[in-house]
């Protein structure tokens, strides 16, 4: 698992160009806000991704 995470993120960094320590840092802290905590499919999920799962939870709760 530790193997895939860090295999993305270095596909996402050296795609990246960053003149600053802290633009690399606001990158990788968005990257896995924005993309590698929400959007990635989750094969324990049934291959949905964290942000479906919730939208289906929260959608069950308002309808309750």
């Amino acid at each position: 698992m530790a193997e895939s995470f860090f295999k993305s993120l270095k596909e996402w960094v050296y795609a990246q160009s960053y003149n600053l320590r802290s633009e690399a840092e606001l990158s990788v802290f968005q990257w896995i806000e924005t993309w590698y905590n929400i959007k990635r499919i989750l094969s324990y999920l049934g291959y949905k991704t964290i942000e479906e799962i919730e939208i289906k939870v929260y959608n069950q709760k308002v309808a309750s």
